[in-house]
């Protein structure tokens, strides 16, 4: 499950939407075709090697590629999440093993969700089909470990105490202190907002409250369920994954806490059954639409869903409110597109009496650090822009395909060039193209920064930051009235070191941001601007 959010089993590239409407892919078939593979090693129980995923759908699983040291543990926490497991075999020197859940409806379910988000343990990615099998014969003599494994991952799952003459040793299965669970992201290269957590975690059961903070320079939060077993299956299942590829991984502990207390529904916090509290002073309220899916939630939140932990996957989608903004915002780049994807952006119809190397830097710059930007020679309307890495040209061009710059809709695509090549030395290109890799400017330099939690769609509303004290509302006005556009409404902050302010349109807004982003207000305060998603 490393990669939550990202690849794709055969390498398809996929959307947001197609994401969640879990479509199976056939995978590649595999070369186990009539190959015989035996239990232990023992002659008399044989099992056929599959070849198909998309064949008649089993409620057993014939799981390919496991890493050599992989556990039991760790193969049945892949089917947790969307129901009960009831036998594993493993099949140790095949590096291979089959998983049966306890209907095959559960199975279906996680055969379409992992294929559409690629399976890992131990950061390789596995393989998932449907077994020949309709239910797994194992010798329990043979099989003891993994049954006994079984047996007390099902006694947590059940909520009863372990059975009793059962001598595992895995930590999986001591019983769970607290509903709520303290998350730390390492390497967090890429944003992860309140709507990917309660995404990821309401496949282990009802979200109840989260509350994000950063502490110690690191992205944290404390996430809340409704009942301790759901709390240990998220743990078992998910500590240690990675939400996207090689990055963002998740350390999971029990907090101390048995009760959040949340003030505020906004970007921050949120209590799921609550859609009704304040999004608080100078934060941005919630999408009306995402009110409304909670109020739908909340009528969920009284199954009993510890059983049913498969209907909150996000296949399922009863929490509409998680997926809907999760794949609304997109600001989580493509799903399917790895962080090493292509950097190389190509924008077309460019206005080309008006723009620079610096504007499509600035502009560009608000989804990621650019890094070259080159205005083609021979063709003035078009640029190739390389961003630090694929995640960051996925997010630029589904934010800015589209949009008006100068006066024109601009196109992006994602170019064939792997890098832009700078002019050779003494070559004159008349300043078309430019190397920002050095810039002071870069916004998402620091791994954990906030800015990764502030990226949204460009937006008639600004936000501005690191306004000086001497500068008053009517300074800011006449500033961004000068760039060309109207300005509709204003709000300080209670600090007044931010505002947001709203242009008549998003063309306006993007026109102010270009002119005015990191301009010099005195007392050493340059303005930063970036798009809101509030309004005034």
């Amino acid at each position: 499950m490393d990669g939550i959010v990202t690849e794709v089993a055969v390498g398809v590239k996929r959307g947001s939407d197609e994401l969640l409407s879990g479509s199976v892919l056939s995978s590649p078939n595999s070369n186990m075709s009539g190959m015989v593979v035996t239990a232990n090693g023992n002659d008399n129980k044989k099992f056929k090697g599959e070849d198909k995923m998309d064949g008649a759908p089993s409620r057993v699983l014939h799981i390919r590629k496991l890493p050599g040291e992989v556990t039991e543990t760790e193969v049945i926490a892949l089917g947790l999440p969307f129901g009960k497991v009831t036998n594993i075999l493993m099949l140790k020197g095949k590096n291979q093993a089959f998983l049966e859940l306890a209907t095959e409806e559960a199975a279906i379910t996680m055969v379409n969700y992992y294929s559409a988000v690629t399976p890992h343990l131990r950061n390789q990615p596995i393989y998932i089909q449907y077994s020949n099998h309709k239910e797994l014969k194992t010798d329990n003599t043979l099989n003891q470990r993994a049954q006994a494994v079984l047996q007390a991952v099902t006694a947590v799952q059940t909520a009863n105490t372990p059975l009793s003459g059962t001598t595992v040793s895995e930590s999986a299965v001591t019983p769970a202190q607290s509903p709520v669970l303290r998350i730390i992201i390492d390497n967090m290269y890429y944003p992860v907002t309140l709507d990917v957590l309660h995404q990821i975690f309401s496949k282990f059961g009802a979200v109840l409250k989260i509350i994000t903070f950063t502490k110690n320079n690191q992205f944290q939060a404390l996430l809340q369920y409704g009942d301790p077993v759901n709390a240990q299956q998220a743990k078992l299942a998910l500590d240690g994954q990675n939400i996207y590829n090689a990055c963002c991984t998740l350390r999971i502990d029990f907090s101390k806490l048995v009760n959040l207390n949340v003030k505020y529904n906004n970007d921050k916090s949120r209590d799921y059954t609550r859609p009704d509290l304040p999004s608080g002073d100078g934060q941005p309220a919630l999408d009306p639409a995402i009110a409304a899916a909670f109020a739908k939630e909340t009528s969920l939140l009284g199954l009993p869903v510890a059983a049913v932990p498969g209907a909150l996957s996000p296949l399922a989608i009863p929490n509409a409110a998680a997926a809907a903004a999760a794949a609304a915002a997109g600001r989580v780049g493509m799903p399917g597109v790895s962080a090493g994807g292509n950097t190389v952006l190509l924008v077309s119809n460019l206005n080309e009496e008006m723009v620079t190397p610096q504007s499509l830097f600035t502009l560009f710059g608000v989804y990621g650090d650019v890094q070259r930007v080159k205005i083609l020679y021979n063709k003035k309307d078009s640029a190739l822009i390389q961003m630090a890495d694929g995640n960051q040209s996925q997010l630029a061009m589904n934010h800015l395909n589209g949009q008006k710059m100068y006066g024109k809709i601009i196109r992006v695509t994602l170019s064939k060039h792997q890098t832009v090549q700078l002019p050779r030395e003494g070559l004159d290109d008349q300043g078309l193209t430019k190397d920002f890799g050095n810039s002071p400017l870069h916004r998402f330099k620091k791994p954990g920064s906030k800015n990764f939690q502030n990226i949204f769609p460009p937006s008639a509303t600004l936000h501005l930051s690191n306004i000086p004290p001497s500068v008053a509302e009517e300074d800011l006005r006449t500033l961004f009235a000068n760039t060309g556009g109207t300005v509709k409404a204003f709000k300080f902050f209670q600090d007044h070191k931010m505002a947001l302010l709203q242009m008549a349109t998003v063309e306006e807004a993007i026109q102010a941001l270009i002119d005015l982003h990191n301009y010099n207000l005195g007392e050493n305060h340059h303005l930063r601007v970036s798009f809101s998603k509030s309004t005034i």
